[in-house]
């Protein structure tokens, strides 16, 4: 169950890092597997997604031979602790990050001396099947890096309840992610969680307005709009309202819909026809409570009508109690609510039972500050948005989740604390 141990930690740093450099080889594949796994533009796929995997590898292998206790000592004892390996790691992924989020658990459990059962969405295996193949030929042992496939319901829950499995690690929505926390109690395994998210974004007057709304913009509608941490609240200062939105809108009706593989395309087709129809229920809900639909709304006819296309879509006049202001949609839709001060866009900002990530535009650096004190998240981008760093960890508060994926703090999750006492009298 585990194998990074002693001799063999920088033979398996060389193999993490060997794995690596073939994800980076095999760039154009990956990419390929990944847009025709999700819908997702290849230009995001290869030029973005496969590149940062490679590096999460990268980073997490330098940390094989890195990882230490500490020591206390005096006349009578020596104190030291160890880091040891969890054991099983079961890891669970999305389908709309799916090599991305596989390699945000994968890398760090092998770098902590684990081994590995991944379980990816039953929508989108290919990759993962895929970076498998890659890790036999850069010569992680066999039985250390499994997978299995299969419904959530079926092989994700098998993974959870079994004995063996030591750790679980799980990216999904809120309601799984309790379900998967019930089960994994009953063997008492380690948990970690990243869940959803109805992250705010928050445009103050005194910002650069061309760069926020680009962050804007990408905050929605990167992935078409299937990203947990997607900037689907945004709060505009109540002077610049309606410029804003204006903008936006001008720029959504240019966004260009259909095949992903296509260079010219912005953005593709929705997972399925099952995430379309809930989107485009959400759309219905927004208008029936009374937000003002901007732009889109629709299903997009696009590629000779193949693919779950919806338009990209913005309500304004939307009150932040509202359906679509509160629920994770998981789709194009932005709703853009009006703030007075920087009092009022961190009580609207708070007002939500999740706390993934948020967004803030100024000038003002002690204002930015402040806010980022306050703002109940676990990631804040300031005059940035959608940004991510291998060392920098990822997760959230309150229904957002529980733990971090990536940085340092990802391998306190994959290694158990041993305190050892040696009497010296």
């Amino acid at each position: 169950m585990l194998y990074l141990l002693g001799k063999h930690l920088s033979l398996q740093l060389d193999k993490i890092f060997k794995l690596a450099q073939l994800i980076s080889e095999h760039n154009n594949e990956l990419a390929l597997l990944e847009t025709n796994n999700t819908g997702k533009t290849l230009f995001d796929s290869s030029k973005i997604e496969i590149p940062l995997v490679a590096e999460i590898f990268r980073y997490f292998a330098g940390f094989a031979t890195k990882i230490t206790g500490t020591s206390q000592s005096s006349f009578s004892a020596l104190k030291i602790t160890l880091r040891q390996p969890v054991g099983v790691c079961g890891l669970i992924v999305p389908w709309n990050f799916p090599l991305l989020m596989a390699a945000w658990k994968i890398a760090p459990a092998l770098a902590c001396g684990n081994t590995i059962v991944l379980k990816p969405d039953e929508k989108t295996p290919l990759t993962a099947l895929k970076l498998l193949d890659l890790s036999n030929e850069a010569g992680i042992p066999d039985g250390v890096f499994n997978i299995i496939t299969g419904t959530g319901n079926v092989a994700g829950e098998a993974l959870v309840k079994h004995p063996l499995v030591k750790k679980i690690s799980f990216t999904g929505s809120t309601t799984t992610g309790k379900h998967v926390m019930r089960n994994a109690s009953e063997t008492l395994k380690r948990i970690t969680l990243e869940l959803g998210g109805k992250s705010p974004n928050i445009i103050f007057a005194d910002a650069d307005l061309k760069a926020a709304l680009r962050g804007a913009l990408s905050g929605i509608f990167y992935n078409k709009g299937e990203v947990c941490a997607a900037g689907s609240r945004l709060f505009v200062e109540q002077s610049i309202y309606e410029i804003v939105v204006d903008e936006l809108k001008n720029a959504a009706e240019k966004y260009v819909l259909g095949d992903p593989k296509e260079k010219s395309t912005r953005m593709g087709p929705l997972i399925s026809k099952e995430q379309q129809t809930c989107v485009l229920n959400y759309i219905e809900r927004g208008l029936a409570e009374g937000a003002k639909l901007v732009c889109g709304g629709k299903k997009a006819n696009v590629n000779h009508g193949k693919g779950f296309f919806v338009e990209p879509t913005i309500f304004a006049s939307v009150d932040n109690e509202m359906t679509i202001a509160k629920e994770e949609i998981f789709g194009p839709v932005l709703s853009v609510i009006p703030f007075q001060d920087p009092a009022d866009a961190l009580l609207k900002a708070n007002a939500s039972e999740y706390g993934l990530a948020a967004g803030i535009w100024t000038k003002d650096i002690k204002k930015a500050l402040k806010l980022t004190h306050q703002i109940e998240a676990g990631t804040v981008w300031v005059n940035a948005y959608n940004l991510y760093d291998a060392a920098l960890p990822f997760g959230g508060f309150k229904n957002s989740g529980i733990g971090r994926d990536l940085g340092f703090c990802a391998l306190e999750q994959y290694t158990e604390n041993k305190s050892v006492w040696i009497d010296l009298q």
